[in-house]
Formats: structure tokens, sequence, C-alpha cells
């Protein structure tokens, strides 16, 4: 290229920065409080015209002007003021989205463009994924984890991607949450030969990734040490970035599909991981309790047979008794069947309990580390999850979310479709319902934007119909980014910008 036709490019870029920083101070002259309000009318989302100005200085800041530098430093804190005052006023006062990160966002200005991004659709709180798929958004130097880091150019190494999303949502008013998996540690996890024995079993022996479609899935033993240790080194890495707060989801054992959907049988369960089932065992207050549980879980049955040989084993003994069970005092001088029945129906609950509470006591362990730092977290879940499935059993997640702690937030994941929000609705009042009071609910929604989207009405119809039905609700959010924004996530995933 010729030096003369260096100069004409040179002074083309200096000629639209200018134009763009005379723009961006006429903007900055408006009447901020009229465009608070109009924003407001709209969902809190900046116009085309907003956008484009700091899309541009934005651009020209990346080529090191300085006077492009100033002002779009000086955009991005009026749209943060504009931001949280339009929030103020307009429901929910928070509003979220998911966002999955990606290698390519290592780029210069990458995380600008997606938090710009992500306040002109009028959000200021952001779920950024941070453990997924045996994958982690951390930098290799400092990841204590068995899992790979999202980073992996031998270049940026170092890039904290994690740090650099919170630092530049909070410069634009948006919270940053870490969200991460909590029971689901992935394919890769699985694949470890000393982490085997960590996985959470069925009665066959199989893991998660045998029986559920989406192999990548691999659910561990939430009794099993090792899985709880490689956990907690996680999240204190994570912590060091100090997020807004911790959303934790795949708080539940895997769903299987067809008649794996449901357990309705005790080798069903997700208990026979070395751990679990070894806990299960010492759930057990005498040595009756302790040898039927056994045979229990050996067989995936007990007859009354199994009953009259422990009470030879152990005749000196009264009932079998375990964490929980009461028996009635007089149950040893009832007949052998009735003595039977009830045995088989309370062990069946004690089974279901202990696999449910391996569940509750893994989020608890993980949340009390998050909420001792003084960072608040949540918990994802799916309304119908803890229920039963017709006369098949119970749904194969266990995934207790009415016994979640009060003091998590309840992110209820309410994707019902039905082609209305009648369905939608229902999942956030079962919700509401049973929640303790004070608990924070946020329904997730999924869909976009001024559209129906797979038998899904928009976003808007969803969250009026909430607003009318659950008023008290604050905050919502939406799946996904690279749902609102599919071809620009493609071309970040894939490095086409």
């Amino acid at each position: 290229m010729s030096a003369s036709k260096r100069f004409r490019n040179r002074r083309a870029l200096h000629q639209t920065i200018a134009a763009v920083i005379v723009v961006s101070s006429w903007l900055f002259s408006l009447g901020w409080d009229s465009m608070v309000e109009a924003a407001s009318e709209n969902h809190c989302q900046l116009t085309a015209d907003e956008i484009a100005t700091k899309d541009q200085l934005r651009q020209a800041a990346l080529q090191g002007n300085a006077d492009a530098i100033k002002s779009y430093t000086a955009i991005l804190f009026k749209h943060a003021d504009g931001l949280r005052r339009c929030r103020s006023q307009t429901w929910p006062p928070e509003q979220a989205i998911w966002l999955r990160m990606y290698p390519c966002d290592v780029r210069p200005g990458a995380i600008d463009e997606v938090m710009d991004r992500i306040v002109n659709r009028g959000y200021n709180t952001v779920y950024v994924e941070v453990f997924a798929d045996s994958q982690v958004l951390l930098p290799p130097a400092d990841n204590p984890t068995p899992w790979d880091t999202i980073v992996r150019t031998p270049g940026d190494s170092n890039t904290d991607l994690l740090a650099q999303a919170i630092q530049k949502g909070r410069q634009r008013g948006i919270k940053v949450y870490a969200w991460v998996f909590t029971m689901n540690f992935g394919y890769a996890y699985a694949q470890r030969s000393d982490r085997t024995a960590v996985l959470a079993r069925n009665g066959a022996g199989q893991d998660s990734t045998a029986v559920v479609h989406d192999q990548s899935q691999a659910f561990i033993d939430p009794y099993h040490p090792q899985a709880r240790t490689d956990y907690m080194q996680l999240l204190q890495a994570v912590l060091r970035r100090r997020p807004d707060g911790v959303l934790f989801d795949y708080v539940r054992y895997p769903r299987g599909t067809g008649t794996q959907s449901a357990a309705g049988n005790v080798k069903d369960l997700w208990i026979y991981g070395t751990a679990s089932r070894q806990a299960l065992v010492n759930r057990g207050v005498n040595h009756k309790g302790r040898a039927l549980i056994e045979r229990y879980v050996t067989q995936g049955y007990i007859t009354a047979n199994d009953v009259l040989a422990i009470d030879k084993l152990y005749p000196q003994e009264g009932s079998p008794r375990w964490q929980g069970r009461n028996p009635p005092a007089t149950e040893m001088k009832e007949p052998l069947q009735t003595r039977y029945q009830r045995l088989k129906a309370d062990i069946w609950h004690l089974s279901v309990a202990h696999a449910a509470q391996g569940v509750l006591d893994f989020l608890a362990m993980a949340a009390s580390m998050v909420q001792n730092q003084g960072i608040p977290a949540g918990a994802v879940f799916f309304p119908d999850g803890n229920q039963s499935v017709g006369n098949r059993g119970y749904d194969s997640r266990l995934q207790a979310w009415d016994k979640f702690p009060p003091s998590l937030e309840w992110h209820a994941m309410s994707y019902g479709v039905c082609n209305d929000t009648s369905c939608i609705v229902q999942q956030v009042k079962r919700v509401t319902g049973t929640a303790p009071a004070g608990v924070q609910i946020v329904p997730a929604l999924a869909g976009l934007w001024g559209k129906n989207y797979d038998n899904r009405p928009s976003l808007e119809a969803q969250m009026e119909a909430i607003r009318v039905t659950a008023p008290k609700i604050r905050s919502i959010s939406h799946f996904a980014f690279s749902w609102q924004e599919p071809e620009y996530d493609r071309e970040r995933r894939f490095c086409k910008l």
C-alpha cells in the first residue's frame, strides 16, 4: 500500500471517530429522564441509534484512539445509569440472561461487545457459564481441578475470561453470576481412570453415560468424598474472582428416557455407587435394620422370608430400625404379612429419601461455601422434578426442590410448552404455592422477544402473564443469549468475527 493511500485511510478513520464522538456528545445532551421513560416502555432496551453509536465508539476505541476511548467509557457509564434507573421503574426490576462463553472470547474487545449487547436488550444480570461439560472458565495457570479449561491456546494461558466478564459486566451496571453445573461433572471426568468410583450408579452397575441420551452427562455420587473435594476446589477458584452470585444447575440425578424416566424400583435409583450404598446401609440403627437394607439393595426387593431370616439372625432385637423409622411398639407381635408389607413400604421410602438427601446435602455444602463469603447463591430446578409419574414411581431426577434451603434463590425452569402461557404460569404457581415465605423465586423462561418460538409465546407475553399472576416476583431470567443472538453467537463460537 502506498504512503498516500495509508494517509487517506488514517484520515478517514479519524474523521469517522470524530463524527461518532460528536453524535455521542449530542446524545448525552438530550434529556436523560425522557430517554429512561421511553426505554421503560420497551423493556429497557436501547434504540437502534444508541446501539449504533456505542458500536462505532467501541470499534474506534479498539484502534487506540484516546478520544474514542474516553467517549466510549462515557457512553458505557451513561447506559449503565440509564439501565439502573429504567429497571427501577420497570417490572421486573432484575432481568437476567444466560450466557455461554467460548475460547474465541479471548480476542480483544470480544467480551466488551457481548456485554454491550446484553445491556442493549435491557438485561442487568447475566449468568455466565463457568463449569459445564467437563470444562471450566478458568485460566490453565489457576485451574486446580480435574477438568479441562475453556482457554486452551498456549499464548492465552493466563487469560482470565471469568474475571474479565465480571469486571466488564460491572462497568456496565450488570451483575455477573457464576453459573456452574453441580452433580453433572461431564463426560471427560467419567473417562478418568482415577474417578470411576466417584460416579453415581444404578442397580445394573451403569453410570449415567450408559442410559442418558446425551452422553456428555456424567453424574457423580453425591456421597463420595472425592466428588466433594473436587467440587470444593472448583468453587474456591471461582470465588476468588468474587462474582456477584453463584448459580447451581443440575442439582439432581439424570433423567432417563422412556421407562427409565421414572424410578419405581430400588435398582432404578442412583444409589449404587460405593459411597452412597454404604451410607444407605449405615442409616440402619440396629443390626436388623442394616441387614435388611443390605438385602434389599442387593436383591432389589425383600420377601417375607427375608424378614423371618433377619429375625432369626438377631433374635434379641425388636423391629428393624433405621433413621426416620418409628414402628409401632407392638410390631413384632403382628402377623408376618402385616409386618412385611409395612417394612417393604418403609424401606422403599427410605431408599428414595436417601437418594434425594444426597442431592440436598451436596447442594447445602456448596451453597454454604458461597454464602459464607457473603455472596448470594441460587439453585436451578424443574418444577415437575420432585413428583411421582403416574403409578410408575418417582421422577428419576429426584429433584427435591421443595426442600431446598430458603436462604437460596429458587430458579424455576418454567419451560412449559402448550402454545400459550397457561402451562408456564401453572409451573410458576406451583413454586410460589410451595416456597416458604421470603424465598426469592426467579422463573427462568425460554423464548424470543417479539415472536412465538417452539410453541412458546413471546417473552413479553410470558412475563406479562407471570406479572399478573405473581406480582411479588422481582426477578426473571431468559434462556439464553445464544437464542437471542444466534448468528452472532455462532460467529463468536467459531472465531468468524
